[in-house]
């Protein structure tokens, strides 16, 4: 697993968004970033988070900060997302699991014994120089868009 820490290079990504647009980090240069990494669109916590994201980005969006979420779902998948949910960021499937893998959040879980590969919820806030911020492993999703969009907003 990937170690990100505070000041160190966030790893680069190029990944098509469910827009059909291309998100990259080079193409993100000059403005914050979230990267909000989640298990799969449509479960229950995965959309409290999108909704959750979603009713912030005008503040992100005044803090000159842009919000991505990334799941290993396939575009298709996030398409219908946020289309049924109303989400004004865009969505980016990995479903390869390079950029997941790159930034540690592709882990080794476990559910009722069974062991199993998937997404820790973690969310990453980058810097417009392209140097991480700031990391939250082990996201709970109560407040903690509301605490990502604090720590932005100081930058």
């Amino acid at each position: 697993m990937t170690n990100l820490a505070p000041g160190t290079p966030a790893p680069d990504f190029n990944l098509v968004a469910d827009t059909g647009e291309t998100v990259s980090l080079a193409g993100c240069r000059g403005r914050k970033l979230v990267l909000y990494f989640y298990p799969k669109a449509g479960t229950s916590g995965c959309t409290v988070e999108a909704h959750d994201f979603n009713r912030l980005k005008p503040d992100f969006d005044a803090a000159d900060t842009l919000v991505v979420g990334v799941s290993p779902d396939p575009d298709k998948a996030l398409a219908k997302f946020r289309a049924k949910e109303g989400l004004t960021f865009p969505l980016a499937g990995d479903e390869d699991h390079a950029m997941l893998e790159a930034y540690g959040v592709w882990a080794e879980k476990s559910m009722y014994g069974k062991k199993y590969m998937g997404v820790e919820r973690t969310t990453v806030l980058i810097d417009a120089a392209g140097t991480i911020a700031q990391v939250w492993p082990k996201v709970k999703v109560a407040g903690h868009a509301e605490e990502v969009l604090a720590a932005a907003k100081a930058l």
